[in-house]
């Protein structure tokens, strides 16, 4: 049994509350059980040095973790003067994530910058962040298609993500935090609406899996993504 009673294939409760705020370009309030993440879509037109005068943009994104987030406060990484490893990683996986559904030839000169702030942690912070950046980049460019500045819709796919590990000897879906605490296994999986995989980090926590486990953690993503997906397009009225 999980501690929360839910069955192995089962996600906590799921939703987006799309606008949540009034002055970014996209927004929303990502809730996946009591682990909730404000993302918001900001466009702007000034992009890297590198990619200036190429006729194409860019996709990126920043995560910080609120200082009572979690049980107890956490030092704001400004305050310490330079980001952890772990926030660098996961703003990197935001990034990328997000690119993948994005023709960034079609964004044009444009830079989407998608703030993911953690307002409360329960596990899988990172995988309700690009879950959630999807519906505000959604959200942002639909913007700019009533507003005639973009021609062609450069979003090509959905993307989002799950945590799944194998607790207690058994494969799980979308772990919460007593689960992710004492998981033998766990990962994260990245998938597309038509199918593909982004990105799947998958680790041993203490306790080796063989094949057979990361494959029945793959499908139970599948279950997961599927349901996110069909949450995702409500929230942007599709």
């Amino acid at each position: 049994m999980r501690p929360s009673g839910r069955a192995p294939d089962e996600l906590r409760p799921l939703s987006f509350e799309a606008g949540f705020t009034r002055h970014a370009e996209g927004s929303v309030l990502a809730s996946f059980g009591e682990t909730k993440v404000l993302v918001t879509a900001s466009i702007e037109t000034q992009l890297p040095p590198w990619l200036r005068g190429k006729g194409k943009g860019w996709v990126t994104g920043e995560y910080g973790m609120l200082p009572r987030s979690t049980h107890t406060r956490g030092i704001r990484e400004a305050a310490k003067g330079k980001q952890s490893g772990r926030t660098q990683e996961i703003q990197r996986l935001i990034g990328r994530s997000l690119r993948a559904c994005v023709d960034l030839k079609k964004l044009g000169e444009r830079q989407v910058t998608l703030d993911c702030d953690v307002i409360q942690a329960d596990g899988g912070t990172r995988t309700t962040s690009i879950s959630g950046a999807w519906v505000a980049l959604r959200l942002a460019i639909d913007g700019l298609l009533e507003r005639g500045e973009l021609e062609h819709d450069p979003i090509t796919d959905q993307v989002a993500a799950v945590s799944c590990g194998i607790y207690d000897g058994t494969p799980v879906l979308d772990l919460d935090y007593p689960e992710d605490s004492n998981a033998g296994s766990d990962g994260n999986f990245v998938l597309t609406a038509s199918g593909n995989i982004v990105e799947a980090q998958v680790s041993a926590e203490g306790e080796a899996f063989d094949q057979e486990a990361l494959l029945r953690l793959m499908r139970l993503a599948e279950i997961g993504c599927k349901e996110i997906f069909a949450a995702q397009l409500k929230a942007t009225g599709r």
